[in-house]
């Protein structure tokens, strides 16, 4: 993989950029020291690292403003940086970039129960704004698995989705209003905290930019009200095929469950060892499938689910009789990345979406893939909106693997396009889907896109190297375009 090459102006340059700084933060929210410098190194996507020139940690909207402003004068790069919990390298940073983190942006500012919204600051954990709102009848509806650990704002720039998504949407379904500060130092207000705004859309266009147009400093999200019921199914089938059947039969009855999810064999077995959650141990596949609502209509819909899982052939089922009960069902799928970690060294998490229709013909490319580069496969996904999270297992110890196992995403990810698929439902394109995004869109598509960024970002210093292929023709502009004006350098360090 390739990053923009250093520039050696920025590098030499660092003395000057501490000292501006350190006017605008105080000194121990500027960090320099090597050995600090190593824990902002990589992201979620461990395989590759590298440590920043410099790493900031601002607690302001006036000092993000500063930094931007002080970095576009000299010209220096900028990662925003939330958790850490990217998936796709969308915070992994430059040799010559600044980290921008902003795990001190950690408050809820305002909660309005009457307007069904509450504004927090991006740090806020995902999980933490439902524990702020739960008290007045009230949750934050997208949900990742990693919602204990990840940051609004991170969902913000990956747009992240989760388990219920299938019927409350994802985080641009879910975000009213954004703050948000340019590279050059302005502070804008998108949306209007309402269900619609005048004018264009751009809040719709920072939702899911990857930190490459802005730096978003305060969000308004939408809040739901708790449902009166929630009670999920717990549905074994006796092959992957049966049950991506029993999905597009659900959705085929009218049937929009609060969260439809899928595990294969191998991921069953490892989350039941580590959670005891009372799955099926001899199904080939499992769904989960919560539905929600007036207690009436809960009941109603259980027996309609129940008659479509016996008639698809279903070798086991289970409806929860408590909330504990549902809640350990979800408990499962919830942990399913973290215990698919004890079945091998290393795994390499997928993130490609397709139509529901193509999920048996998806996951037997997976199978005959997985044999062609000799790797084992977990599959855990959200079933319901076709968003696949392959889990590729495989050593990085073993010379080859961890080659092997890119290889083996990216086919994955090609499949899904032939399909009529796309490349990422809610991971992001960051550096891992980067070179793949010729295999989705055109050079036209290529080029109006990057033309989007450069109307916000000109002089490409926010988060360069991701999204964007690094080198490609922009036939309209009759140039070559390369990330931050430069060509790449060898790969970086993978571990």
């Amino acid at each position: 993989m390739e990053m923009p090459i250093p520039d050696p102006a920025v590098l030499a340059d660092r003395p000057r950029l501490v000292a501006g700084l350190l006017g605008i933060l105080p000194a121990e929210a500027v960090i320099v020291d090597q050995q600090a410098l190593s824990v902002y190194e990589s992201d979620g996507l461990t395989a590759y690292r590298q440590p920043p020139l410099v790493v900031v940690l601002p607690e302001t909207t006036a000092q993000v403003a500063a930094i931007l402003r002080l970095c576009h004068q000299l010209k220096v790069k900028i990662v925003p940086r939330g958790a850490g919990t990217s998936l796709s390298g969308g915070a992994l940073p430059l040799a010559d970039g600044l980290v921008l983190a902003m795990a001190r942006f950690n408050r809820v500012l305002a909660i309005d129960p009457v307007n069904r919204s509450a504004t927090v600051q991006p740090g806020v954990t995902n999980l933490a704004i439902t524990q702020a709102v739960q008290h007045l009848g009230f949750y934050y509806a997208p949900d990742p698995s990693s919602q204990i650990a990840c940051t609004i704002g991170g969902n913000v720039a990956e747009n992240s989705g989760g388990v219920h998504c299938l019927k409350y949407g994802m985080t641009s379904h879910n975000v009213l209003a954004v703050e948000m500060v340019t590279i050059d130092g302005e502070i804008l207000r998108l949306g209007e905290g309402g269900l619609d705004a005048a004018g264009y859309d751009l809040l719709g266009v920072v939702i899911g930019s990857e930190g490459m147009l802005g730096v978003v400093t305060e969000i308004t999200v939408r809040l739901t009200p708790k449902p009166e019921t929630a009670r999920a199914l717990l549905v074994g089938f006796p092959s992957n095929a049966t049950a991506a059947s029993m999905v597009a039969k659900v959705i085929g009855a009218g049937i929009i469950p609060a969260g439809m999810e899928m595990m294969d064999r191998p991921a069953i077995q490892a989350a039941e060892d580590f959670v005891h959650a009372g799955y099926p141990r001899d199904a080939e596949a499992l769904l989960i499938i919560e539905l929600d609502g007036p207690a009436v209509e809960v009941d109603h819909l259980i027996s309609r689910v129940e008659g479509l899982a016996k008639a698809t052939g279903a070798s086991s089922l289970r409806v929860s009789e408590s909330e504990q009960q549902r809640l350990a069902f979800w408990a499962g799928r919830k942990a399913a990345f973290p215990a698919v970690g004890r079945l091998s060294p290393d795994y390499y998490c997928m993130d490609g979406t397709i139509p529901r229709r193509c999920l048996p013909e998806i996951l037997e490319t997976i199978a005959v893939l997985s044999r062609q580069y000799d790797l084992k496969v977990a599959n855990v996904f959200h079933a319901g909106d076709g968003n696949l999270h392959p889990l590729i297992l495989y050593d990085a110890n073993q010379p080859g693997q961890l080659d092997a196992a890119e290889a083996f995403g990216a086919d994955i990810l090609r499949a899904c396009v032939k399909v009529g698929g796309v490349l990422t439902g809610e991971h992001g394109v960051g550096v891992e889907k980067r070179d793949l995004m010729p295999d989705q869109f055109t050079e036209i598509d290529l080029c109006q896109q990057r033309a989007l960024k450069d109307a916000f970002d000109p002089g490409r210093l926010l988060n360069p190297g991701k999204v964007f292929p690094l080198l490609h023709r922009c036939a309209e502009m009759g140039r070559m375009h390369v990330s931050g004006g430069r060509l790449p350098f060898p790969d970086l360090p993978r571990f």
